[in-house]
């Protein structure tokens, strides 16, 4: 592949990993790497640098809205509303992270400091003890010990990892350059339909570079 037929359209910090995605991870076709940069230009916002550690400064009202099921007064209703515990923790990324994470994906309790010390980073926002352990095994480095490495150092290869061990997304890719494939990736990342359109848009202007 052609990899400087990106350019103007992905970061050349991120141009220059894309190899070792390619050799390492599986994204080896056009169409895979289309998919894969179109699932990250989305969820990255475009590949800024703010969204590769998540921020879990919330409001209450937000964090019933994203987790309705813990924080909602009323999960069923369409209009969410704050329950008390979103009051108590709002505005306070330490606590949330602590208390939403708690006991998920190889972490311990809230007092362990695991939810927040292993909140999502990279691309596609690896979370969780047990993630950060096998990542650490496959990348070679102790992400563990220094989670951070995931945001500055791995933010691109933490997604490929989710895409080529956590998902088996590549299959997925290989489905067709359309937006129906689109559409079922993205179910498989974000597990709906979130910005579909954006998605689609992106993984268009990516193939066509490519091919």
């Amino acid at each position: 592949m052609n990899l400087d037929r990106l350019k103007g359209l992905v970061p050349d910090s991120v141009i220059i990993q894309l190899p070792v995605v390619i050799d390492k991870f599986g994204a080896i076709t056009p169409l895979r790497l289309s998919h894969f940069l179109a699932q990250l230009a989305h969820e990255s916002g475009g590949f800024t640098k703010a969204v590769t550690i998540e921020n879990l400064n919330y409001s209450a009202q937000r964090m019933s809205e994203v987790w309705p099921n813990r924080y909602a007064v009323d999960p069923s209703k369409k209009k969410k509303m704050p329950n008390e515990l979103a009051k108590k923790l709002e505005k306070n990324p330490v606590v949330l992270g602590n208390n939403v994470y708690a006991n998920r994906n190889g972490n311990g309790n809230e007092a362990s400091g695991d939810g927040f010390k292993f909140r999502g980073r990279g691309y596609i926002q690896l979370t969780g003890r047990s993630n950060y352990t096998e990542f650490s095994k496959f990348i070679g480095e102790d992400c563990v010990a220094n989670p951070e490495l995931v945001a500055t150092k791995y933010p691109l290869a933490s997604a490929a990892f989710f895409f080529n061990n956590s998902k088996r997304l590549w299959s997925t890719c290989d489905h067709g350059p359309d937006d129906a494939t689109v559409r079922e990736v993205s179910q498989l990342v974000n597990g709906g339909n979130v910005g579909l359109e954006d998605r689609i848009d992106f993984f268009h202007r990516f193939f066509n570079a490519l091919n």
